[in-house]
């Protein structure tokens, strides 16, 4: 058993907090609003984000980031991408300089176009950084529905020991050692599955979707590529997986938002 902060208490966090109990780790998950962190402590429930979900009876909540930072053997990431930079900015004093941090985020910082494990490097130095991405809709893999995910680090060694925190039954983790590559692929992913939508609001069919994910994971091969890294991490989970997840389904906020633009054609 390993001791693991979970530092974000929405569905994606609370989610991850759930997997990690799962994998039989000892979880304390932080979040900022008191009101959903004495929920979780008292009744097992965080129903802002995951209404009718029961969560482990082992799971602890706090408000209190230094107890958080105390607490975990290593630090998991799962606040919104773009206010990771003020978070850590206001963290960076206390931020332990010796413990793992992996980062769940997937997108591109808006100002500065940095990836997310970049911007961490940039606000908290050098630290041991991985991450863990790929087809994994919250309110599906909350239900222990079988999900596949990629840990990603600099080092085998790293990799192995986020798949071995993260695994369970349910989530098989493979690894990879191309941070760039996934991380690219789960940003871009986005920028697909929100034409996808568009085409689906619009009243095209199967053939038009079909043709935006087949030449949209194309293209994530060639910018993957481009960037000097590895052109077939677009293959795998990290990038065909999650293209295909938030392409394809209704609980995709990229897709959604993409048919209700298509829709009133704004």
């Amino acid at each position: 058993m390993s001791k693991v902060t979970v530092l974000g208490s929405g569905a994606w966090g609370t989610t991850l907090a759930q997997v990690l109990c799962d994998s039989g780790q000892d979880v304390l998950i932080w979040g900022r609003n008191s009101d959903v962190v004495n929920e979780m402590n008292n009744e097992n429930t965080n129903g802002k984000y995951l209404p009718g979900i029961t969560l482990p009876k082992q799971l602890r909540a706090t408000v209190d980031i230094q107890e958080a930072f105390d607490f975990g053997d290593s630090l998991v990431l799962a606040i919104p991408a773009q206010s990771l930079r003020e978070n850590l900015s206001g963290w960076v004093q206390n931020f332990p300089s010796d413990k793992p941090v992996i980062s769940t985020l997937k997108g591109i910082e808006i100002n500065t176009q940095m990836r997310m494990t970049e911007v961490i490097e940039d606000v908290i130095g050098v630290h041991k950084i991985a991450i863990i991405t790929g087809p994994n809709l919250a309110d599906e893999l909350v239900l222990r529905q079988p999900a596949g995910a990629v840990a990603a680090a600099s080092s085998q060694v790293l990799a192995d020991q986020i798949r071995d925190l993260f695994r369970t039954p349910y989530y098989r983790v493979y690894t990879s050692t191309d941070v760039m590559g996934c991380e690219l692929a789960g940003a871009i992913k986005s920028v697909i599955a929100l034409a996808v939508g568009l085409s689906i609001g619009m009243g095209f069919g199967e053939n038009t979707q079909a043709m935006l994910i087949t030449r949209g994971l194309n293209e994530v091969a060639r910018l993957c590529a481009a960037h000097g890294s590895d052109p077939l991490s677009a293959a795998g989970l990290a990038g065909m997986g999650d293209l295909v997840a938030s392409c394809g389904s209704p609980l995709s906020r990229n897709r959604t938002f993409g048919e209700v633009i298509g829709r009133t054609g704004s």
